[in-house]
């Protein structure tokens, strides 16, 4: 598993060239935020209308594939519901992680762009975050890219570091 990082910019994911977008949305967080709210400016606001429709909500668990080329470099955008702000904690961090790389296999996406739960609204920690993922039984040849900000890229810097120091003689 290859972890890179990706300021949480349009312009510096328009640099990425990955299969998917991995966009958690909060149920309760209207317009969406996080990259899940780039998508949706950059898409003319079309993830908005799904969510006014009721054809997408934010629920955990719940799942939208959306297509968003050519708006973005991505063939497509996976939309994961994250539940309701208040009640977002470490279990659901880890139930929407899940989520997340099952879906990934499934897709057998080679590359992702993923936004981690919880992440733009700083509900969990950077260092928690990285920790948790890590954790995880991660596809051995997969590349993601993290979308966060300047504390996320700090962290993961950090963790390299310390990972080269341990494989170094």
């Amino acid at each position: 598993m290859d972890l890179q990082y990706v300021p949480r910019e349009l312009k510096k994911l328009d640099q990425v060239i990955a299969e998917v977008l991995l966009a958690p949305v909060m149920q309760d967080e209207r317009p969406p935020q996080g990259v899940a709210g780039m998508v949706d400016w950059r898409l003319s606001g079309q993830i908005s209308r799904l969510i006014k429709s009721g054809f997408f909500s934010g629920a955990p668990g719940e799942t939208l594939l959306v297509p968003t080329k050519p708006a973005l470099p991505f063939d497509k955008t996976l939309l994961i519901g994250c539940g309701r702000k208040a009640e977002f904690d470490e279990r659901a961090f880890l139930a929407v992680l899940a989520k997340f790389i099952n879906v990934l296999k499934g897709l057998k996406a080679g590359h992702a762009v993923v936004e981690l739960p919880g992440r733009h609204l700083d509900a969990i920690a950077a260092d928690r975050a990285i920790d948790l993922l890590l954790e995880q039984p991660l596809p051995v040849n997969t590349k993601w890219t993290l979308v966060d900000g300047a504390e996320g890229q700090k962290v993961l810097s950090e963790r390299r570091l310390r990972e080269r120091r341990h494989i170094a003689p």
